[in-house]
């Protein structure tokens, strides 16, 4: 196993971490999960990242830990569920929880979970977030603080300055350069020296072949093909991140032994900076090929940004392409997770009023308030209007302010 080292605090982690989120399910399915825990750590995966919010998640993680007596030789990553939080005893309530979970005295990698803005992370600092980490950190039930990140670039930029983070978490694959926080985030975050932990290297599996509806179009499959028979899609993948040395760790949600052990053999032999210029050329290629079906050609830029109104332009854009290059459910939960219910402040297309500033702006020219239109019809059907003020109530999510 290859092994990178957390810059900020020395530790040695495995450059493939297992993402639990993906573990089996039901009846009898604990000792699956065990089995697949127990065979990563035998090839030296020492990262494992898991979260309150995944079902059943940590208590598998703990159990097959302690069990097995490899506590001490792994590190355990999971998260505050912000999307639950209503006040600051909620802190203690759902950390307590994990850990029970976890049967451990400490999380050695904590994360806020799904932290969307700067404006999101001033709410829980006027709840005393910042105290409360200190005394988690102080007492050693913390040992890194960090979060993990959904929404657009300048947002994650903003973040990386707002308290001294001792990691963060980052979609990034070769298809994603320009989306979320993106090349320009995580370039940015190293040099501020930060380890950077990456999931969706394989963009939920969609890169690693072409076995389901939306997935990586055949034709980008036999590009790949051609220029190494023996490497498969997945593979390019990931060697795609571990190319990058800014990376410290890329999170696979393995289910099975036989995935385990493809990806623990390309970890190996991964290196930053082994990519060939030929290599290069094929995953243009095949980039060509999977971006051809996106209908709104945004760059993710952010020169649109920020909207008087608040419209997030660049991620309305993203799960619009989403919905056409992958499937309708997947840009759905991308349009879900990172515009609307999920964020302090709506940022659905439904608040845009016309006012033009945002097409002035756009390097590509595009016709934004169009384009808006079409994302709305879209992504935005009449359930979807009823059903989302509903559950923004429920979160506690403001609403939006009413058009000038």
């Amino acid at each position: 196993m290859q092994y990178r080292t957390d810059i900020k605090s020395g530790n040695r982690l495995s450059a493939l971490g297992f993402g639990c989120m993906r573990f089996p399910r039901g009846p009898g399915d604990m000792q699956k999960a065990e089995s697949l825990i127990m065979e990563a750590v035998g090839r030296g995966i020492n990262y494992f990242d898991t979260a309150y919010m995944y079902p059943g998640n940590e208590e598998a993680l703990g159990t097959a830990l302690a069990k097995n007596g490899v506590r001490d030789q792994v590190y355990i990553a999971t998260k505050l569920p912000l999307v639950f939080c209503r006040g600051p005893e909620d802190f203690d309530k759902y950390f307590t929880r994990s850990l029970e979970r976890l049967r451990t005295d400490r999380a050695d990698y904590y994360l806020m979970h799904m932290l969307t803005s700067r404006g999101a992370w001033n709410k829980l600092c006027s709840w005393g977030i910042e105290d409360w980490i200190a005394k988690k950190k102080g007492s050693g039930q913390i040992i890194r603080l960090g979060f993990s990140f959904h929404g657009s670039r300048h947002e994650f930029l903003e973040l990386l300055e707002a308290y001294d983070w001792d990691f963060c978490q980052i979609q990034y694959n070769y298809s994603d350069e320009n989306f979320q926080a993106g090349t320009a985030g995580l370039i940015r975050a190293a040099a501020r020296g930060l380890p950077v932990i990456v999931m969706e290297p394989l963009l939920g599996g969609k890169l690693a072949g072409s076995k389901s509806p939306g997935a990586l179009p055949r034709e980008a499959v036999e590009v790949f093909g051609r220029a190494d028979p023996a490497r498969s899609p997945a593979g390019w993948a990931l060697r795609w991140v571990w190319d990058r040395q800014e990376v410290t760790c890329i999170l696979s949600g393995m289910t099975s032994p036989g995935q385990i052990e493809e990806n623990a053999a390309l970890a190996e032999r991964a290196l930053p900076g082994s990519i060939t210029a030929e290599e290069r050329e094929v995953y243009a290629r095949v980039l060509a090929i999977f971006n051809a079906s996106y209908k709104i050609h945004c760059t993710g830029c952010n020169y649109c940004m920020p909207c008087p109104r608040g419209v997030n332009i660049p991620a309305c854009f993203a799960a619009y392409n989403i919905s056409f290059s992958i499937g309708w459910i997947a840009g759905m939960k991308q349009f879900v997770t990172s515009t609307t219910p999920m964020l302090e402040t709506t940022g659905g297309p439904g608040l845009c009023v016309q006012c033009g500033q945002c097409e002035r702006r756009c390097p590509q020219r595009l016709p934004i308030i169009k384009n808006l239109g079409q994302v709305r019809k879209r992504m935005e059907p009449f359930w979807y209007r009823w059903l989302m003020p509903l559950i923004r109530s429920i979160l506690g999510k403001r609403r939006p302010p009413p058009p000038p």
